[in-house]
């Protein structure tokens, strides 16, 4: 995946028109339900989303290590949606989608509980602060490693683990466990 990475961080700087659609290919939906995740509507995410690779094109050049093209590309969703929100104060009511769920058709009481739980979870996230609501999609939603998503949300690892542990210990504390 790395070098898959880098050779396609060397074409996009060349300018390959192939590379940007291939880049959409590997990252449009990953992008998009980070978004979603990040508490953005459907419609947002889709304009955010498309921002996000508007910036990259136009900031290829700036992306110093090809491997490091993953949390790049997470770092600029993330600078938009940070830049959303500032603009929008207020406008747009968070909310989150992403949890793996079961539908509960058979109807088993299990599962009900779980999915119960489970929009219990996703409103406890929606309701996190901005920034711990990112480490936590960042690092269980988006699977990134810790090095990652703290290259993705500009801060330090030391600081992404802080405040991984501060969002953690909020839900805990709403979920009562």
């Amino acid at each position: 995946m790395e070098r898959r990475q880098e050779s396609l961080a060397s074409r996009l700087k060349a300018g390959d028109r192939m590379a940007a659609v291939e880049l959409v290919d590997m990252y449009y939906e990953r992008i998009y339900l980070f978004l979603r995740r990040l508490g953005h509507s459907r419609q947002v995410s889709e304009d955010l989303t498309q921002e996000s690779f508007l910036q990259a094109w136009r900031h290829i050049r700036q992306l110093r290590d090809g491997a490091a093209l993953n949390s790049w590309f997470y770092r600029i969703a993330a600078n938009a949606s940070k830049h959303y929100w500032r603009s929008s104060k207020g406008k747009e009511k968070a909310g989150i989608e992403g949890f793996e769920g079961t539908d509960g058709s058979d109807g088993s009481d299990d599962k009900a509980a779980k999915l119960e739980e489970i929009d219990r979870l996703e409103g406890a996230v929606a309701r996190l602060p901005i920034k711990l609501r990112q480490v936590v999609v960042l690092h269980y939603l988006e699977q990134l490693t810790i090095a990652e998503a703290a290259e993705s949300a500009g801060v330090k690892e030391g600081t992404f683990k802080s405040r991984l542990n501060r969002a953690l210990k909020a839900l805990r504390t709403e979920m009562g466990s």
